[in-house]
């Protein structure tokens, strides 16, 4: 992270005063998206957060709510799809000592992105589904997405074609049976 990032806060002025707090609203402009795959928060979307910082003894905690806009397309029927994302975080960037910190303060600096990423990345759905829902797409068993809207009969599969005299000779003797009975 380069010291024109947005994700970078200076806190100068918490370091080491256990109890000080400051609450802060960053407006960020996404530079690479956050997420992968069906949906993600795209490059140049905004992100909106609402973020407070407090000096605790073992570091600097940093918490708040994350808001912005994912796109990308419904799992089902591969519709374009748009789902507000709200999430929120809070971690701690320890101070450097002895003990390991998953997130550590870079002298009076601390670098949000991962944490943001971390967040906004695991609130998305791996499968988005359209809002509204999607239109009705039980097709039937066996019935292609592809071949759906070709409404002429498929030729049957020639491997099949001893299933099928067989079959049609269980209904022609289940009808005989059934004549048989009624005499």
């Amino acid at each position: 992270m380069n010291a024109r990032s947005p994700y970078l806060q200076n806190v100068r002025d918490l370091v080491r005063h256990p109890g000080e707090m400051r609450e802060r609203t960053l407006d960020i402009t996404v530079s690479e998206h956050l997420g992968e795959g069906m949906i993600a928060v795209q490059d140049g979307a905004p992100l909106h957060i609402d973020l407070k910082l407090e000096s605790l003894h073992e570091g600097v905690l940093a918490s708040g709510t994350v808001v912005g806009t994912a796109d990308g397309e419904c799992a089902r029927c591969l519709a374009p799809v748009s789902l507000r994302v709200r999430v929120e975080f809070a971690e701690l960037f320890g101070y450097p000592a002895d003990e390991p910190f998953d997130h550590q303060l870079d002298g009076d600096q601390l670098d949000l992105e991962p944490v943001v990423r971390d967040a906004v990345v695991l609130a998305l759905p791996f499968q988005p589904e359209c809002v509204d829902g999607c239109e009705d797409l039980e097709l039937g068993p066996g019935i292609s997405l592809i071949t759906a809207d070709d409404e002429r009969e498929k030729p049957a599969d020639p491997r099949w074609g001893a299933l099928q005299a067989f079959s049609s000779g269980e209904q022609s003797r289940a009808g005989d049976t059934d004549s048989r009975e009624e005499k």
